[in-house]
């Protein structure tokens, strides 16, 4: 893909969250099937839902752009991903698996905070209101998961980790 213009960059990095949204939405009922504790099972199972619905907000932003979804994969969420993978496949004590989830679960929001920051910020400056909330939105709902995740972490995961 050229970039010439604010418009094509916009739509790579469209494109790349999209394919970060549908990849995470496999990822997410496995980390939550790892998970021991039973408030950080219900907080993978809501994102779940949440990223489904992001992804679909995406979407639908691609194609009122009249240009597609594309063939793009985001490099970044798949090597996200297979770290989470790995430390799901260690024989690890669960309370310890547990925060390791919290921290891998957690680089992944950061990565979607950036991208969507970043997109709000193209969509505002190309003029395109509309999209800038829709991912305001998402972004704020990414902020949300995060702080979810370190309440859990402060709160419960970690010191059990520690014992």
């Amino acid at each position: 893909m050229k970039l010439d213009t604010l418009d094509d960059l916009y739509l790579m990095h469209l494109r790349d969250v999209h394919s970060a949204e549908k990849q995470l939405v496999k990822a997410l009922p496995r980390m939550a099937k790892a998970a021991t504790n039973p408030q950080l099972k219900a907080a993978f199972d809501e994102h779940l839902d949440i990223t489904a619905s992001q992804r679909d907000r995406v979407e639908s932003i691609l194609e009122a752009l009249g240009r597609g979804l594309g063939r793009h994969k985001c490099e970044a969420m798949e090597g996200l991903v297979a770290e989470g993978q790995e430390l799901m496949e260690t024989d690890a004590d669960p309370d310890v698996l547990d925060a390791g989830l919290i921290v891998a679960a957690q680089k992944i929001e950061h990565y979607e905070i950036a991208s969507y920051g970043g997109l709000r910020t193209f969509a505002r400056l190309l003029g395109r209101e509309r999209d800038a909330k829709v991912l305001q939105a998402i972004l704020d709902e990414e902020q949300e998961a995060d702080q979810r995740l370190t309440d859990l972490a402060e709160r419960m995961v970690n010191e059990r980790a520690l014992s």
